[in-house]
């Protein structure tokens, strides 16, 4: 766990033009993707899009940059997982 410590968070920001163009920074990794939803992680937690005809136009991991178009109808997020593994993680260390 010594490694969590040492990561640099990327700033995380999205900017979306009129539902059809959206830019996020601040992506480690992308969990999968079609046409209709596209799930990446970033450090404020899993955020999912979904919509219509959505394509990645551009992703850089080193940089941490996404970049999709297509009929955008929503962004969730899902929690930011505890780095300290919660109660029980800790307890059974």
């Amino acid at each position: 766990m010594a490694e969590d410590k040492n990561l640099v968070q990327m700033p995380h920001q999205l900017i979306l033009e009129d539902r059809r163009a959206l830019t996020v920074s601040g992506v480690s990794d992308v969990d999968s993707f079609d046409e209709t939803s596209v799930t990446v992680y970033t450090d404020m937690g899993e955020l999912t899009v979904k919509g219509e005809g959505l394509h990645i136009n551009r992703l850089n991991i080193e940089t941490g940059e996404l970049t999709l178009e297509g009929r955008i109808d929503s962004l969730i997020y899902a929690e930011v997982p505890s780095r300290s593994g919660g109660f029980f993680g800790r307890l059974f260390k």
